[in-house]
């Protein structure tokens, strides 16, 4: 059993709670904007995950899925909130998978839009997009981060100041002005191992209960020259996914709902409002 304690903002609330888990590189501030339209009906906790926001990493240079679910059933326990629905973006939705399928008890689990890339597309392509992502891992950002991610934000129509307050969260600054991305690199590169080495569609096939997988529909602006061999890599994977999906859905008719959502993978950001309003709808259909 982990001794990992993890940060955990509670936001109080009435009714079944929820528990809300942010995606790789992020912190559960992501999650503020959501939060007031979850309240009227729900008990609300937000958590950071191993090596995220507020939180410590699992142990030197690691992260692992059993040892995140370990932290997060510890954390649960502690809120007296042990029967709590889980609901993650992009990472935490896959951990909020592996809740759905190891945690017993676990009522419902929501994924949005939390899928890797699995075994799309061609060696090659994978080994790239694997070194450009473990390139990063982990980096020391310039002082200027906090304006670069304002303006990436504004391609997806963020506003200014939500994406100012959620990237502050999610890094630590440094004395020198310049920013500490989380996870630090050592766990950074521990968490991708772990995300190559998962059969995500086994993991859907193991839970019992009732899983909501959301689907980003809009696609991710385009990206600078010299990535057209990545939108055809993602062409694919949507290809792929959809066949995925529907192939679990067969598998699994009575318990996994897979549904669409006018957003890019940032949809968090994008639509707080209706993302709250999908959560609980599914929600109040599964208590």
């Amino acid at each position: 059993m982990t001794d990992l304690q993890l940060h955990v903002r509670d936001h109080g609330g009435e009714g079944p709670p929820l528990l809300l888990l942010h995606g790789a590189g992020r912190s559960h501030a992501d999650w503020d904007d959501a939060v007031p339209s979850l309240l009227p009906h729900h008990r609300v906790l937000a958590a950071d995950l191993p090596g995220h926001g507020a939180s410590p990493a699992c142990a030197p240079g690691g992260w692992s899925f059993e040892a995140t679910t370990e932290a997060v059933d510890a954390a649960l326990s502690a809120h007296g909130a042990a029967d709590a629905l889980p609901v993650g973006h992009s990472l935490g939705g896959i951990v909020a998978a592996h809740l759905a399928a190891n945690r017993p008890g676990t009522p419902a689990a929501v994924n949005l839009d939390g899928f890797w890339w699995g075994g799309t597309g061609s060696d090659e392509d994978r080994e790239r997009i694997g070194e450009i992502v473990r390139a990063s891992a982990g980096a020391v950002a310039p002082a200027e981060y906090l304006s670069q991610q304002r303006a990436h934000a504004g391609r997806f129509g963020i506003a200014a100041e939500r994406a100012e307050r959620t990237a502050r969260a999610a890094a630590r600054q440094l004395p020198d002005g310049r920013w500490q991305t989380l996870p630090e690199r050592d766990t950074a590169l521990a968490l991708y191992d772990a995300l190559d080495a998962l059969d995500l569609f086994a993991l859907f096939r193991r839970a019992k209960c009732p899983l909501l997988l959301v689907r980003a529909e809009r696609a991710q602006p385009p990206g600078p020259p010299g990535m057209e061999w990545f939108e055809a890599f993602l062409a694919e994977y949507r290809e792929e996914l959809t066949r995925s999906l529907a192939g679990l859905c067969e598998d699994r008719p009575q318990t996994v709902t897979v549904t669409g959502f006018d957003g890019t993978h940032a949809m968090l950001l994008e639509e707080p409002e209706k993302v709250a309003s999908a959560i609980g709808e599914f929600a109040a259909g599964v208590r």
